[in-house]
């Protein structure tokens, strides 16, 4: 299955392990000592939310339901991000053992892969995989002789839909609803799946998770700061020598992050994807972290040569299109960004206009129901601050009034 032609290093995710070694060692411990050790860690969600992984599990694990589920959220939308799609590919022991023991620690017979709809060709390899595990009783009914564990793993198939990477909408996309954002309260960690108590994880929280079963919470913590503990996965790509999937430990300079991979003449650096924050020269000093540059996972590097309007636009197409439309700041708000775009492409702007789209976007920020909208005028406010120079002085026309 693994197609990796080069070793990949690594002080977490990328270190040794065992097929097989995070479930034998959990079915050893207590579930109150499992759920210790991921408090002991501090890890925290690695899609982006940041949440804390010990207590999402708590929750579910204490739940009274007469069934509970586990959902690897594999919808992996975000562009510019690869990561997972390597995980499942050339690391599925990481993943799914960990789906295993957290079947064990929350109290859960079942297990679903939600997986990103362009990833279908990998569908067939990795049910090879769980066959694989269930014959070697790693999966399935007395798991590794543990009398009365019963845990199996399906995998479910998204759409494309990018709003489904938010937990609920990949939820109702499970159910066979139109994939949109819930209400909450009530969280997924009391009413998710069938309404019943659910666990939804990032495909590299629970690669992680394996590891801090084996080797515990006070070595994991020991990479990364305080706050960011760990090491966290890059998907690298644009202006540079040397693309790819990269582990760096939480605190890690951007600075330091482009002399890596070989990034010559950097203009701008994308954290986070098309949601995430636009740095300048001036900010190549901040750290990947939760407290200050936090990432879901993707890095995209412009050089000089790269027209930074041009690279807002193709975003903003990006979000009018994936938006579902249910809630009004999102739906109307993301077009009328775009059409601050094309304004100031054609030089039919006014800079107080400018500045109210600005507004418009901090407002989507705090009234847009789910994470697509109050992410998507990152990369419109923080381009437009930045590189306003370049973008203004650019065009032709404008007011000032």
């Amino acid at each position: 299955m693994t197609t990796n032609k080069q070793k990949r290093e690594g002080a977490v995710i990328f270190s040794e392990y065992e097929r097989g070694s995070a479930i034998k060692k959990a079915l050893s411990m207590g579930r109150d000592d499992i759920l210790f050790e991921l408090r002991e860690s501090k890890l925290k969600g690695r899609g982006g939310a940041g949440f804390p992984t010990s207590t999402k599990w708590m929750l579910v694990a204490a739940a009274k339901a007469e069934e509970k589920y586990l959902i690897c959220n594999a919808d992996e939308g975000e562009p510019g991000t690869f990561k997972d799609r390597v995980l499942l590919l050339e690391y599925p022991e990481l993943v799914f053992d960990a789906m295993v023991v957290g079947g064990y620690t929350l109290g859960a017979k079942h297990g679903v892969v939600y997986l990103r709809g362009e990833y279908e060709y990998m569908k067939k390899s990795l049910e090879d995989y769980l066959e694989a595990m269930r014959k070697d009783n790693l999966l399935g009914n007395n798991i590794l002789g543990k009398e009365g564990f019963n845990f199996d793993i399906s995998i479910f198939l998204g759409s494309g839909a990018y709003v489904c990477g938010e937990e609920t909408a990949l939820i109702e996309s499970m159910e066979g609803q139109r994939g949109e954002a819930r209400n909450k309260p009530p969280y997924p960690v009391n009413t998710g799946f069938m309404g019943m108590p659910t666990a939804v994880n990032n495909v590299e929280t629970l690669a992680a998770v394996s590891h801090i079963v084996v080797k515990s919470g006070a070595w994991f913590k020991q990479h990364g700061t305080d706050k960011s503990t760990g090491s966290k996965l890059l998907s690298i790509s644009g202006d540079c020598k040397k693309p790819g999937v990269y582990e760096l430990p939480w605190g890690t300079k951007i600075s330091e992050l482009l002399e890596l991979v070989g990034a010559e003449n950097t203009k701008a650096v994308q954290v986070g994807g098309a949601s995430g924050i636009c740095l300048s020269r001036s900010e190549f000093d901040r750290t990947l972290a939760y407290e200050d540059a936090a990432t879901g996972g993707s890095i995209m590097i412009f050089n000089e040569n790269r027209d930074m309007l041009k690279v807002l636009k193709n975003f903003m197409e990006f979000f009018v299109e994936e938006s579902c439309g249910q809630c009004t700041p999102c739906r109307i708000g993301n077009v009328k960004l775009l059409e601050g775009i094309e304004m100031i492409e054609r030089g039919e702007y006014t800079f107080s206009y400018i500045k109210k789209l600005k507004d418009l976007g901090n407002t989507m920020k705090v009234a847009s129901k789910c994470g697509l909208g109050q992410s998507s005028p990152n990369s419109f406010i923080s381009i437009l601050d930045n590189f306003s120079d370049e973008i203004f002085n650019n065009v032709n026309g404008g007011s000032h009034a």
